[in-house]
């Protein structure tokens, strides 16, 4: 079973200490999002945990578990979103460059490897084209040279509660089907920053690839966990995720209306009121994320 840290939050930067619980517990719980009542006890013995999977924008909290967890036998890796946005967009960051020292902190404790950078997602608008993001990733490349070997890019999709956030920001994303030369041309542009800097560049459920020199890509991709660990997966795609994503199954463990990162783009939270009446309900020693 590979399970997933979260798509619904932030663990590794908000729910370290509860994860670990959990770990020595041998289980968590999760509630189903969409009903409730409906709670399911998961796992977490290491006999039924293949590889854990992290979502995080900042893992350094969590980085002084990572020795127990290698001391328990478990393997890992990071899937971390670093993205050149300012705090109007990402209010709840430290500065890109604390983001790096981290990333780069992260490599040389686990390898570079097992720690995948995510420019996701990609919005572009008439303030930030096609331009300002080939200079971004250009310049983001550069400095995790070496610390990584993979890139995933997203290009933004569309959520009501996201849109609205955004455009309230004065921010409005532009049809990317009326740029579609300019995508093309961006995406093999990207392509070569990534080859210069040691990087394959995929894209995460993104259509129209071919001949562009970006691959169709997965964030839980079977290949790359059979190359990486030696852990081998059908490439039957999770039912459960958006009809262009190609990720295999997992389990999530994650709540959704608890990350305090605040990101104008992101979909796994409504309403800053639900966030802060949410997040003291957490507690250490409850099975579930939201106790």
């Amino acid at each position: 079973m590979i399970i997933s840290a979260s798509r619904r939050t932030d663990i590794p930067a908000f729910f370290s200490a509860w994860f670990l619980d959990k770990i020595r517990l041998s289980y968590c719980t999760v509630t189903n999002p969409f009903n409730p009542r409906q709670v399911k006890r998961v796992s977490l013995k290491r006999e039924d945990v293949d590889l854990f999977v992290f979502w995080t924008k900042n893992p350094g909290p969590f980085i002084k578990n990572l020795v127990e967890l290698d001391e328990r036998g478990y393997s890992c890796y990071f899937l971390f979103t670093l993205t050149p946005y300012s705090e109007k967009i990402e209010p709840g960051l430290d500065q890109v460059k604390k983001r790096l020292e981290v990333f780069r902190e992260l490599s040389k404790t686990i390898g570079g490897e097992r720690v995948i950078w995510r420019y996701d997602p990609l919005i572009i608008s008439e303030e930030m084209d096609f331009s300002y993001h080939l200079e971004k990733f250009r310049w983001l490349a550069g400095a995790l040279k070496g610390a990584t070997s993979r890139a995933i890019i997203s290009l933004y999709s569309p959520y009501r509660s996201a849109d609205k956030r955004l455009k309230k920001a004065g921010i409005i994303p532009v049809d990317l089907g009326k740029v579609m030369d300019e995508r093309r041309a961006f995406l093999k542009e990207v392509s070569k920053v990534g080859v210069n800097n040691g990087m394959d560049v995929t894209g995460c459920a993104q259509e129209n690839l071919q001949g562009t020199g970006v691959s169709p890509g997965k964030c839980i991709d079977d290949r790359y966990i059979e190359n990486t660990f030696g852990l081998k997966f059908t490439e039957k795609k999770d039912t459960g995720q958006r009809p262009g994503c190609g990720c295999i199954p997992s389990q999530d463990i994650g709540f959704y209306d608890t990350c305090l990162h605040g990101c104008l783009y992101c979909y796994a939270w409504r309403t800053r009121n639900r966030v802060e009446g949410n997040f003291p309900k957490h507690r250490t020693d409850s099975p579930s994320l939201l106790g």
